[in-house]
C-alpha cells in the first residue's frame, strides 16, 4: 500500500491491555488547569521503567465541566494494581498543589471505580458540597479552598498502540512525527505519553547481551546499524527513524488515532516509509494492523 508516494509496510502494530483513569482538571484559566495537567503526568512515559503512562487527552471547554471553568482531561494508564496509588500520588503531590485546581472523574459511565480519598488532607475541616451534580469534598488550603471528587471510574484499555515514521534525514522524519502528533491529539481518549508524543529509542522486549535488561535499543530499527544487522527493517535511504506510542481507553480509539497520525505523516516531504513494531506475541494480545486501520 501507497499514500502520496510514501510505502505502508504490511505489518502491524502489537498492544496490551492496561486499566485507563480519566481525570478532568479545571482552574480559573485554562493555562493554569494545563500547568497542572503536565505536572501530573510527568515521569510516566513507558512501564519499562515509569510506575505508570500517562499523558494529556486535550483540552476540556468550560462550558463541559462541572464546575464551569476551562480544564484539561488526563489518562494515568497502569495495572489495576498500580493506578490507583498512581492517582492518589498524582492528585495529591501535583494536583492539590497547584494554583486554583479542582478535579473530577473523567469516566461517569465506567463499572469499576477506585477511591482517591485526598479529604484527609484538611485535617477535619473538610466538608463536603455538590458542584455540577457531583458529591466533592472541599478541603481549607492556604489560597481559598480545593475542590475535587474522590472517586474515579476506571476501564480495561489498550497501551503501545505504534507506528514508525521512517524519513530520508532526521528533519523529514522529525516534522512527520510532530504532524502525526498534531493530528493525534484531536482524536478522544487517546494520549501518546512520551516527550512530545515522540520516541527516539524505540526498543524491544528483553536483551540479546544483557539478560539483566527488561528492554533495550530495537536494533533492526536503528539506520546506523543497517549494513551490520542481517535483519535489518530499515529500507535504503532511510537515515532516521521515530515511533509515536498510543495508549487509550479501547483498541477501537488507538486505531483511529494511529490512522489520523499515519495520515498525517505521509504529507511531509521526506517521509518515505510507515511501519509498525510488534514482537510475535510476547507482549501483547492486540494486532492493530496497518491496512486495516488505514
Amino acid at each position: 500500500m501507497e499514500i502520496n508516494g510514501v510505502t505502508i509496510d504490511d505489518t502491524y502494530a502489537e498492544a496490551f491491555p492496561t486499566w485507563v483513569c480519566r481525570i478532568i482538571i479545571t482552574a480559573v484559566t485554562k493555562e493554569w488547569a494545563m500547568k497542572a495537567a503536565t505536572e501530573a503526568t510527568g515521569f510516566a512515559t513507558s512501564a519499562i521503567g515509569c510506575p505508570c503512562e500517562a499523558g494529556i487527552e486535550g483540552s476540556v471547554p468550560a462550558g463541559q465541566t462541572p464546575d464551569g471553568r476551562p480544564g484539561v482531561a488526563i489518562l494515568i494508564c497502569a495495572s489495576k494494581k498500580k493506578l490507583k496509588e498512581q492517582v492518589v500520588e498524582r492528585l495529591a503531590e501535583c494536583v492539590l498543589t497547584s494554583p486554583t485546581t479542582a478535579v473530577f472523574n473523567g469516566i461517569t459511565t465506567a463499572e469499576e471505580k477506585i477511591p482517591v480519598k485526598l479529604h484527609f488532607f484538611g485535617d477535619g475541616y473538610e466538608y463536603q458540597k455538590e458542584v455540577g451534580g457531583r458529591k466533592c469534598w472541599v478541603i481549607p488550603i492556604m489560597e481559598g479552598e480545593y475542590i475535587g471528587e474522590e472517586e474515579f471510574g476506571i476501564v480495561k484499555g489498550v497501551a503501545g498502540g505504534n507506528f514508525f515514521i521512517m524519513g530520508e534525514n532526521q528533519m523529514a522524519a522529525l516534522v512527520g512525527a510532530e504532524a502525526a502528533i498534531e493530528a493525534i491529539d484531536a482524536v478522544p481518549g487517546v494520549i501518546t505519553s512520551f516527550p512530545g508524543g515522540v520516541v527516539a529509542s524505540g526498543s524491544k522486549v528483553g536483551s540479546l547481551k544483557y539478560k539483566f535488561m527488561p528492554a533495550s535499543t530495537n536494533e533492526k530499527y536503528c539506520p546506523t546499524l543497517r549494513e551490520k544487522v542481517p535483519d535489518t527493517k530499515i529500507p535504503a535511504g532511510i537515515k532516521a527513524v521515530y515511533e509515536i506510542v498510543i495508549d487509550g481507553v479501547d483498541e477501537k480509539s488507538v486505531a483511529a488515532a494511529m490512522a489520523a497520525g499515519i495520515k498525517a505523516a505521509v504529507n511531509v516531504p521526506g517521509v518515505k516509509f510507515i511501519s509498525a513494531g510488534n514482537f510475535g506475541g510476547t507482549l501483547g494480545p492486540y494486532k492493530i494492523d496497518l491496512h486495516k486501520v488505514l
